[in-house]
């Protein structure tokens, strides 16, 4: 019986059937993939907070790639399927280092001296900086997609509007990294730099991501808290199955299959689930003015959704 990643993994670059579309144009797998970006990912902002306490930044990120990619590869191995040959592992390197170790190491490392109000704003900007990149392969959004990314964008902004956005020039310049190095991860995954196929491709992309934080971690003289907190421990391996094995993947299927802006909506809805799970689990009250910025984040996803249920317009008609 194949596993959940495994299943998505091995769907990620097979051709979308018209009688597998469902509302809005989504395939299941699609929607699974967007719930498991936006839900899980959301719920991660919580679980990183945790972790902390026992596990510092580097190493709770290096660490749970590194396991999160070897139980992943050893599960396709067992499953038969080959390793990735030299220049898949180049590849790996290249886009593991880009988004693990540039992109998750950035924001780790701004976190320290930047206020998470303004982390949350700049990881907003991740759509239209993929967005931008993708127009040096001649890849244009629609109108559509450029208007939900806009509105959503708006959206985040006022959400964080006031809240926690201090910073020392170092996070600044760390963070702006950060958003330069996942979003051009992003994108040479899908133009340039080719995986190998299905979940192996992703396992690589792991270990090899993990590595580099593990380094990042050396170089900072990162230690792990020891003894260990219980909660510490349940939120690590969380991030690992849930965090890395779930949505990473889902994250990058969805890269595969869907258009740019679609693929990085979850940088507008995270901050949302962040928000509700405050609510829920830490007793925070949220204003209507908030409850206003939500609305307009959900239209910027509705605007996303609607440019993907629009059928391509043919090529005579674009003349």
């Amino acid at each position: 019986m194949s596993s959940p990643t495994t299943l998505v993994a091995s769907k990620a670059r097979a051709p979308q059937s018209p009688r597998s579309s469902g509302r809005l144009g989504l395939s299941p797998l699609l929607w699974l993939c967007l719930a498991a970006t936006w839900l899980v990912w959301g719920s991660t902002y919580l679980a990183i907070k945790v972790a902390l306490t026992s596990f510092p930044p580097f190493l709770q990120m290096g660490s749970r790639f590194l396991v999160a990619g070897a139980l992943l590869a050893a599960w396709m191995r067992w499953r038969g399927a080959p390793w990735p040959n030299r220049r898949q592992w180049l590849h790996a390197w290249v886009i593991g280092a880009l988004m693990l170790g540039g992109g998750m190491g950035g924001v780790a490392h701004a976190e320290l001296t930047v206020g998470s109000g303004l982390v949350v704003a700049f990881i907003a900007v991740l759509p239209m900086m993929i967005a931008l990149l993708n127009r040096l392969w001649g890849i244009r959004p629609s109108r559509l997609e450029t208007a939900g990314i806009v509105v959503g964008l708006i959206g985040v902004l006022l959400l964080t509007q006031g809240s926690g956005f201090q910073a020392s020039p170092a996070g600044l310049l760390a963070i702006c990294i950060a958003c330069a190095a996942w979003s051009l991860g992003s994108v040479l995954s899908q133009r340039s730099l080719p995986l190998a196929s299905g979940a192996m491709g992703f396992a690589s992309e792991m270990l090899c991501g993990g590595v580099v934080l593990m380094l990042l971690a050396a170089a900072s003289g990162e230690r792990l808290q020891w003894p260990f907190a219980i909660e510490a421990v349940g939120a690590w391996i969380y991030l690992v199955v849930f965090g890395s094995l779930v949505a990473f993947n889902a994250y990058m299927v969805l890269l595969a299959r869907a258009p740019a802006g679609l693929a990085a909506s979850y940088s507008f809805v995270n901050p949302v689930i962040a928000m509700l799970l405050g609510m829920w689990l830490g007793g925070e009250t949220v204003t209507r003015f908030e409850w206003l910025a939500v609305g307009v984040v959900l239209a910027g996803v509705m605007l996303l959704l609607a440019n993907h249920a629009r059928p391509p317009t043919p090529p005579d008609a674009q003349r």
